[in-house]
């Protein structure tokens, strides 16, 4: 099926001063952070090969050519159109989230978002003297399946006179809900209606594994909808190159973008030159790697939940429609009440199976007992924790 490019081949990535893998002991299966362990595109290593042979690395100019590309590829993949000068580089998604909180809210405010979620959704706000305010969505069972839904009578409820930003994970983290267009209309309208700023962060937009999973950027959807609005998008988790810190927020309103760029102001620093070099060669060139590799992480989402439904039936999972994320409904487990890595990590499985995977409790409460899994991995380590994991919990269940 993989003419191209090798998925199944593990890479060793022990000792590479590597956070996903270099935290634990040998023995231990990282299945945690939001990296893959794939190499990245070929045109990418070259690109930076040739870059690096030039010797010199002095302060970047943000490329033309990089902006037109971004430009182009936001017509051709969801018909939207946007300018050259829309856009503002940044090293990264969570700094440009920060920029974001700084620049629309003031001390008292709070900024609404959609629990279980991404952490930093949560830890940024009170850094700016502010409040997450988040809203649990509605979470639901079939046999060994889960799915989440928005009740929009409670997101709208959660909007006071304080609420300035309304922080949207579209495909959202950790569930892989891709939201339909209706869904993000009537999000959309409700915020105009509150004179809400959308801060739209979507990083997994380029990993949709379902058939006919469509993602639409929020902004797309009206002129009045995109002058309230700041869309950030990166490469880093699409071509596996989060290490190189670039990322991009598309902000159509100038006014929007002014005071972004205010609250950025010298505190966040210029996207370095290997990263502008990896990002032009990734969109450029690496749009037949992601094919294959959204084919790869269907065909693991799949066999994950297979895998779940015939051997670990009282650990229900999501099947994401997009990004290479699983979230397991592990309630069923003993409750360990010790932190590791201040309660980033599950200890039940990392102690008893050799797995680390995160633990909900720091997507929110509505995380609590929960896990999430990442599945971005060759086939045979996939299987070897799923293995582990069984074991585990077969041993739990297994008379004294």
């Amino acid at each position: 099926m993989f003419n191209h490019f090798n998925f199944d081949t593990p890479i060793e990535r022990r000792g590479t001063d590597c956070a996903k893998w270099d935290l634990f002991a040998p023995d231990v299966l990282p299945m945690w952070v939001a990296d893959m362990d794939f190499a990245s595109p070929e045109p990418i290593m070259q690109a930076i090969q040739e870059r690096v042979a030039h010797g010199v690395f002095g302060y970047p100019k943000e490329s033309d050519i990089l902006r037109q590309t971004l430009v182009d590829r936001m017509a051709r993949l969801y018909q939207w159109e946007i300018k050259p000068e829309d856009i503002v580089f940044i090293p990264g998604v969570v700094a440009a989230l920060n920029v974001a909180v700084r620049a629309y809210g003031a001390a008292g405010d709070n900024v609404l978002m959609q629990t279980p979620v991404y952490p930093p959704f949560l830890m940024i706000p009170p850094d700016h003297g502010q409040t997450a305010n988040p809203v649990d969505l509605v979470l639901t069972q079939n046999d060994s399946q889960l799915h989440y839904e928005i009740d929009f009578d409670t997101f709208e409820a959660a909007i006071n006179e304080h609420t300035k930003v309304f922080a949207l994970c579209s495909p959202h983290n950790p569930i892989g809900r891709v939201w339909t267009r209706n869904e993000l209309t009537r999000m959309a309208e409700i915020c105009l209606k509150h004179d809400v700023i959308i801060v739209s962060d979507e990083i997994h937009c380029d990993l949709l594994i379902d058939e006919g999973a469509r993602h639409v950027p929020i902004a797309s959807l009206s002129p009045e909808v995109a002058a309230k609005t700041v869309t950030l998008m990166a490469p880093s988790k699409t071509f596996n190159i989060p290490g190189l810190g670039c990322s991009f927020a598309i902000i159509q309103d100038a006014d929007l973008r002014q005071r972004f760029n205010k609250a950025r102001g010298l505190m966040i620093p210029f996207v370095n030159v290997l990263g502008l070099t990896a990002a032009l060669a990734a969109y450029q060139h690496g749009d037949a790697w992601l094919e294959e590799l959204r084919i790869y992480l269907k065909a693991n989402r799949d066999y994950l939940s297979d895998f779940v439904r015939d051997y670990l039936p009282n650990l229900p999972i999501t099947s994401p429609q997009g990004t290479y994320l699983a979230w397991m409904d592990g309630r069923s487990l003993p409750q360990l009440e010790e932190k590791v890595f201040g309660g980033w990590i599950e200890p039940f499985f990392l102690k008893n199976a050799k797995v680390a995977l995160n633990a909900g409790g720091v997507f929110g409460t509505a995380g609590d007992g929960f896990v999430r899994l990442n599945f971005g991995c060759p086939r045979p380590m996939l299987t070897e924790a799923l293995e582990r994991m069984r074991a585990a919990v077969m041993d739990m269940s297994a008379p004294a």
